[in-house]
């Protein structure tokens, strides 16, 4: 491993701080989670925070951001990170000061096919930055929010249902960065994302062959077969409601007796598993409270006769329809400044394939992949 003295790494943080702004949108964030998202945020998932609070996120250190941290879950697309942040920037009313800007795994912005309903960089222009000790030491140096990670990476939302509510083992990533800038440790637990598509199963020796098309996983269970002949259960989820839980605020220097410079590599992993035990008790906790009842039909089905008019926008099968036409009308505002206007109606299922070609390919049986994958797999733009 290269070594580098502390002038060259502050050169090399100071020449990285273009990641802050690259490709990031407020602007976007915001016209995405009004017209599009918000649909499934209160309707399908009908997320919920629980005991946050404008304390929880305050910095101990003004110099550097807290760091956020969840589980990550679900044996499906990220559905439990996306909406997480989408509920926090509405309810900061877009202010991106108090919302934590995530660090992603690379792989989702490897290939649009990663990115929801292959829209070309949705996680960086959401605010998401690719997930590298490089990357994430620069944002220790953000002035203007938080930082957030899922410590168990991939391998935590791809664990297989076998595993469900236990967290694999973390990165040590974050205790390094908490204790070298001495700031504390948020955690949160989502509870209810295991059963946005249970009863599937992971296997290593098929995970492997689909990395190679930049799939970090393949899901197995009673959908998979189907995935291969409908496209769109790619993006697919069941009707799970998300419950957000803050956790026990964490103070590194309360468990080391050191400081960072002196702690040997088993010693962090000692820390990082202290952190991981206090989560996961916290996570056996509220599941009894939270986790008895995941999907809450009844209040599902009020949800949706409430809100009949953005039917069937509200189930999966609709989403690509969904996304493409926002991503259409938002490419028309970026070229013209005409103002985004997403209308729902009886026809407007029809109106917006109509508008979007493309989006037909969800719906054709295997044949529909080709123009997908060429899609997803492309360099050019679309």
């Amino acid at each position: 491993m290269a070594q580098f003295t502390d002038e060259e790494i502050e050169e090399r943080l100071e020449g990285n701080k273009r990641i802050y702004d690259e490709h990031f949108d407020t602007e976007y964030c915001e016209a995405m989670i009004s017209n599009a998202l918000h649909i499934l945020m209160d309707i399908y998932f009908r997320s919920e925070k629980i005991g946050f609070d404008e304390e929880l996120m305050e910095r101990n250190n003004p110099d550097a951001p807290v760091i956020v941290i969840s589980n990550h879950s679900g044996m499906s697309f990220p559905w439990d990170g996306i909406i997480f942040l989408a509920q926090t920037l509405r309810e900061k009313g877009y202010r991106m000061d108090d919302v934590p800007r995530p660090l992603v795994a690379p792989v989702l912005s490897q290939t649009r096919l990663m990115n929801p309903f292959m829209i070309p960089d949705f996680w960086k222009k959401c605010g998401g930055v690719d997930a590298s000790f490089l990357n994430f030491e620069t944002m220790m140096h953000y002035p203007s929010a938080n930082v957030m990670l899922f410590p168990e990476g991939v391998p935590g939302i791809g664990k297989g249902f076998d595993n469900k509510y236990q967290m694999t083992r973390f990165a040590t990533s974050f205790v390094r960065m908490a204790l070298k800038y001495k700031t504390d440790i948020v955690p949160f637990v989502t509870i209810n994302g295991e059963y946005l598509n249970p009863y599937t199963y992971s296997f290593e020796w098929i995970n492997k062959w689909v990395r190679k098309v930049s799939l970090p996983f393949l899901p197995m269970g009673i959908l998979s077969p189907f995935l291969l002949i409908l496209p769109w259960l790619f993006y697919f989820s069941f009707p799970s409601k998300l419950s957000y839980i803050r956790c026990r605020r964490i103070k590194l220097s309360d468990l080391a007796d050191k400081e960072y410079e002196d702690l040997s590599k088993e010693e962090i992993e000692t820390l990082t598993s202290k952190v991981q035990v206090s989560m996961q008790e916290d996570m056996d906790k509220y599941v009894k409270e939270y986790g008895k009842n995941p999907y809450q039909r009844k209040e599902l089905y009020r949800k949706v006769w409430k809100n009949m008019k953005y039917f069937p926008f509200m189930f999966p099968i609709a989403w690509p329809v969904l996304f493409e036409e926002f991503e259409r009308q938002w490419k028309r505002f970026k070229k013209t400044g005409k103002p985004i206007k997403m209308e729902f109606g009886f026809f407007a299922p029809l109106l917006f394939i109509l508008r979007n070609p493309i989006s037909i390919c969800y719906y054709i049986p295997i044949l529909g992949w080709i123009p997908l994958l060429i899609r997803g797999y492309g360099k050019g733009k679309y």
